[in-house]
């Protein structure tokens, strides 16, 4: 389903692009490395500049040969509204089962940090899955973050290795489970909801 953002904003890139800045304010990003990260054509990204016009964006001070560099600028008066505005990252948790289920045969997933409002958490989802194709997942969870407009923290388990980890209290496996948390696939029961 597309993001009704898309068309109050004027397009999926420009709005990837926005997300990109406003949830990753410490950071500072090239035009190709925002291109890269937001995944959208880097001709789109060189459209920056209508950011830096307004303020919400600021350059800034590079290193020697590193080209010029953006970051998000945190006096414009409306960064705080437009990321609540664009902070999607709890309603699209339900969605991640749907992106990732063709890396392998998922048994849970389980979603914390940014998918319940903590964006200094450890781990933002934790996958446990047989046959995991870590290559596919790898690629899936990018597409993921690209849309979300942050990087995600994740893990991967094997079912026997959740199992055993979750019987011997692995530190892990607790920080996930003991914390705010939502479960949004379980094919092993677990029980822990």
């Amino acid at each position: 389903m597309a993001d009704p953002l898309q068309k109050l904003f004027g397009s999926a890139a420009r709005l990837k692009l926005l997300r990109l800045f406003l949830f990753n304010p410490k950071d500072t990003y090239t035009v190709p490395d925002a291109a890269y990260r937001s995944r959208v054509p880097e001709r789109t990204a060189h459209k920056l500049a209508l950011f830096s016009t307004i303020g919400l964006i600021k350059r800034s001070p590079t290193r020697s040969g590193s080209g010029v560099r953006y970051s998000v600028n945190e006096h414009f008066e409306y960064v705080a509204v437009l990321q609540n505005l664009l902070i999607n990252a709890p309603a699209r948790a339900k969605d991640i089962y749907e992106t990732i289920r063709s890396a392998g045969a998922i048994k849970l997933i389980v979603v914390a940090g940014v998918f319940v409002g903590d964006w200094e958490g450890r781990l933002d989802v934790l996958v446990v899955a047989d046959r995991l194709k870590e290559r596919v997942l790898r690629t899936k969870m990018r597409t993921f973050e690209s849309e979300i407009g942050r990087e995600l923290r994740y893990a991967m388990l094997a079912a026997s290795d959740f199992g055993y980890r979750l019987n011997m209290n692995d530190k892990l496996v607790r920080d996930v489970m003991d914390y705010p948390h939502r479960i949004v696939f379980d094919r092993l029961n677990i029980g822990l909801k």
